[in-house]
This record gives structure tokens, sequence and C-alpha cells, in this order.
């Protein structure tokens, strides 16, 4: 640290500097999150201060954050959802392996994921000394009930299925997977974070929420298609009773007990999520929702017309290509398998998607 400080112009000339650095979204296909709606930026900005670790300071951001929860309890056909506004989908996920492994003591537990599980659920278990069985996908790249069932012993404390996979932007058979949850009393997981504010909004959603009996909680980022400013997730309970199984002493906070994993918490995203659901309403994630499908609908169909196979067909708005190499001066991402990988975000617009296949054209053809 500096003696004496820089002035706020040198402070801000290097800021400047630095941002000019980072890659501009015009050019990035690979990231699931996107620009921030300007209603998240504006209610960001009013609620820059408030930390929702001490909510009885700030009563009327906590407030916002039960909206918040209340307005994706009735989004999942459960408007007496518990939860609490995460810092996004890593932690939902290990908040939930933390509450499977509390809720039943067993030797050696373990759970089930998917092969095509995000990262997180490897970290949740190293941390929470879980075994992590990982079931195989089908042909179709989603989780295998049958395959999974044989994965499932006495010390299987909790099962995971994906919305929208990171790669290939699949939704797993929730339903079949729900059915073996409730028959071996496990603690079903959804992994909804990308997918949670695409599927509902789609023509003919597939059933994941908790109209589903075995679904016990879900997770959603609204810093992904929720267009909000990051870091904002959410994790939803069906039973208020299981986040008190993680429950710590906070004796001299407004709050006496917490069961959330970080402490400090940023209330200024969380009421930015909100504000961007309101504003949009259902109709305008419709609409959102519906432009992002048919630009990957038109992308897989133009890189197909210059002989460039798709690697799956999407659930939600993922494309993946059977390509190596991409055109020059746009930023994709390779999958595991070494597919081409494209998100069509809110950002990535319809003049994005055509300017791209100019490129592609003259890359692949």
């Amino acid at each position: 640290m500096r003696e004496c400080g820089l002035s706020e112009e040198e402070v801000f000339s290097i800021l400047a500097e630095k941002k000019a650095e980072d890659l501009s979204h015009c050019s990035i296909l690979s990231s699931m999150c996107t620009l921030p709606h300007p209603v998240a930026v504006r209610a960001h900005i009013l609620f820059l201060e408030t930390n929702l670790g001490d909510p009885g300071l700030f009563p009327g951001t906590a407030e916002i954050e039960q909206r918040l929860v209340g307005l994706f309890g009735a989004l999942y056909h459960l408007p007496g959802a518990a939860g609490y506004a995460s810092s996004g989908g890593t932690e939902s996920n290990i908040q939930a392996l933390r509450i499977a492994k509390a809720r039943r003591s067993v030797e050696r537990p373990n759970v089930v994921v998917p092969a095509s599980s995000h990262f997180s659920f490897e970290k949740a278990c190293r941390m929470l000394g879980l075994e992590m069985r990982t079931a195989p996908l089908g042909a179709d790249l989603r989780m295998d009930p049958a395959a999974t069932e044989v994965l499932i012993d006495d010390a299987t404390v909790g099962l995971v299925g994906v919305v929208g996979t990171t790669e290939y932007g699949m939704v797993d058979p929730i339903p079949a997977l729900a059915r073996l949850a409730e028959e071996h009393d496990l603690f079903f997981h959804v992994d909804a974070a990308f997918g949670g504010l695409v599927v509902p909004f789609l023509p003919d959603p597939a059933p994941f929420d908790f109209a589903l009996a075995g679904v016990s909680s879900i997770a959603v980022d609204p810093h992904k298609m929720g267009m909000s400013t990051i870091p904002a997730g959410c994790l939803l309970v069906r039973d208020r009773d299981v986040l008190d199984l993680l429950n710590v002493d906070t004796p001299y906070l407004t709050v006496k007990q917490e069961y959330t994993l970080a402490g400090t918490r940023p209330g200024a995203p969380v009421v930015g999520a909100w504000a961007v659901l309101e504003h949009l309403g259902r109709e305008g994630m419709r609409a959102v929702v519906a432009g992002c499908m048919e630009n990957t609908r038109r992308l897989i169909e133009g890189l197909e017309a210059f002989g460039v196979e798709r690697a799956a067909t999407p659930d939600v708005n993922v494309a993946t290509f059977r390509t190596a190499s991409a055109p020059p001066g746009w930023r994709v991402s390779f999958t595991r398998r070494g597919d081409m990988r494209i998100v069509c975000m809110p950002h990535v617009t319809g003049d994005v998607i055509e300017r791209f296949l100019v490129d592609a054209e003259a890359h692949y053809v």
C-alpha cells in the first residue's frame, strides 16, 4: 500500500486501462453469464452498502430477498418454499449436499450425481467427506435412471439431477429420478442453476420442480438467464426445517442463528435479481427465452449448412458442434469430449449470430 495515495483521476486511469484488457461481450460466446439488465444495474447501485448477513440492520433488503424466494417458489409450483439468496450455483450445490449429509447419519456417506454434473459437486464432496458416485449418461446425454439406481445403497444420502447441463444443455429425466429418491428416501437436489430460468418459459416445459413430490431442493442462478448483476443465486427447499440442520450460533448479530454458507452477503445483486424478474414478468421472460432459443436454432442450422455437425440437440440454449476449431476472433469453449460449445445468452443477439456465421463460412467452407 502506498504511503501517499493516488489522485482519483490516476486511480481511474489505471482502472480504465485494465478494463480495456477485458474481453468484450460482443465476442464472448462461451459464458453462461451475460450483460446485466439496466434495471438490475439501477437496483444494484441503490443497495450497494447492504449486507444480508446481518438482516436486522437492513430489513427492507431482507424482505426483498424473501420476495425473491417467494417468486421462485411460485414459479416452481411451491409458493411456500423456503430458501435464501446464495452467491450462485456452486454455493447452492454445496449447501444442498450439506443438508443431505446432515439429514442422515451413516458411515461413509455417498451421493449419486450424473456424469454431466457441474464441477462444484466435486468441490462439495471433497469438503464434506462424501463419496461421489457418478452415474453414466444415456445416448441422449441425459442421466440414466436405471444405471443410477444400481449405484444407490444404504449409505447413499443424496441424489442430484441437472436441468440445463453446462456442457450440452440437456435436462435430466427429473420425474424418474424423483421417483427413485422417494423409493430410497433420498434428499434429491435439482441443479437448475442455468435451466431454472429457461425451462419454465419454454412452450412445452419438461417437469423438474416441486410439483414432483420427490424433489427436495432446487438451485437457480438469476445472474445467468435472469440477467442480474453478479453474484446472484438462490437455493430453495421444500421443507423449511432442513435449513435448520445447517444453523450455527451468531450471538452478536441481529439474528442469533444462521444457516447460510457465507457470513457477509451483498444485498445489491439480490435486489437486482428481484427487480429484473418483477420488471419483465413471465411474459417478458418468455420473450427473452424465445429469442435465445431461436438464436440457438439459427446457429445450429447455419453451421450444419457449412458441414459442421451438431454434437447434440439441446433442451436449452447451449449449442455444441463436432469441430475442434472456431473462427478467429470469437471466444468459444470446448467440452470434455472436444466439441465446440456456444451459449446463446441474451447478449448473443441475432446480429451476433449472423456475424459469427459469416466468419464461420470463411473458416469452415
